[in-house]
């Protein structure tokens, strides 16, 4: 089983990731928080370790770029964004601030599928970093 925390405040795109996950019978036990702040307390002071992190920009309460600035990425689980975001400095600075990937949310159902079962097979079950 396969461990996510899923950084998301859009209700919609949150159903649309656990479909993936079920269209590619992906066994996955997905927790959500709905915000910055959530998610930033979910991975410090409850010391939650998923698997990996899948971390939208587009947050209320802090956005996922202010998330990335809050959270050393490096010492925890792969960070992975996905976001709408196309805009070129939003890459380059959420890689810089230490998100592993960063996936542009397709457009299509077909290419949604394809690019959550993509994150889920690089990035589950991969070693981390030692402490």
């Amino acid at each position: 089983m396969v461990h996510i925390l899923l950084i998301e405040d859009n209700v919609a795109d949150v159903m649309l990731v656990r479909e993936a996950l079920r269209t590619c019978s992906i066994p996955a036990d997905v927790m959500i928080a709905y915000d910055g702040e959530q998610g930033l307390r979910l991975l410090t002071e409850l010391n939650f370790q998923p698997d990996f992190i899948l971390l939208d920009l587009n947050l209320p309460k802090f956005s996922g770029l202010q998330l990335l600035e809050r959270y050393h990425a490096q010492e925890g689980p792969p960070l992975i964004v996905l976001s709408g975001s196309n805009n070129p400095s939003d890459k380059e600075r959420a890689l810089e601030l230490g998100a592993r990937d960063y996936v542009q949310k397709p457009m299509t159902w077909p290419d949604f599928i394809q690019a959550v079962h993509d994150i889920v097979r690089r990035w589950a079950g991969r070693p981390r970093p030692a402490a």
